[in-house]
């Protein structure tokens, strides 16, 4: 978890002078946003299923992932379908503790994110099919 302040602006680097000017509070106002640095910073949006709605879009989104993995990564499509499958028995053994993100755009061909916490009940995780990602590379 981490707490960000956005929309807070120092006036110096405008070349405002906290001393030169009327009384605090008329510069910008602050936001305090607390939540999960993946989903902060990647602007995810939360969703919601149900349990028989997310199993039928896992059913498409594992049709759709094994149908690129034969074009382009054969050797990938088996140890993806059984790790795929195991992770899907414990997510929907756990449904009730997932929240469900999605990218900003909100795909509809798109993976769906899972959130949940760990056992302490404060650290939280997310579950992304690695074979559904995408690799860019960041050019500096």
């Amino acid at each position: 978890m981490v707490t960000r302040t956005e929309g807070q602006i120092d006036d110096s680097l405008i070349g405002g002078n906290a001393s030169a000017e009327g009384p605090e509070g008329e510069g910008t106002e602050a936001t305090v946003i607390t939540g999960v640095d993946i989903v902060i910073n990647h602007h995810l949006q939360e969703t919601s299923f149900t349990k028989e709605s997310y199993k039928k879009y896992i059913k498409d989104y594992m049709k759709a992932i094994k149908a690129r993995l034969e074009e382009h990564k054969p050797e990938r499509v088996k140890p993806f379908m059984t790790g795929a499958a195991e992770q899907i028995k414990h997510i929907l053994a756990n449904f009730k503790n997932y929240q469900f993100f999605v990218g900003e755009n909100m795909n509809p061909d798109g993976m769906v994110a899972l959130l949940d916490f760990r056992e302490d009940g404060v650290t939280p995780y997310m579950i992304f099919f690695k074979d559904g990602l995408e690799i860019e590379k960041c050019v500096s």
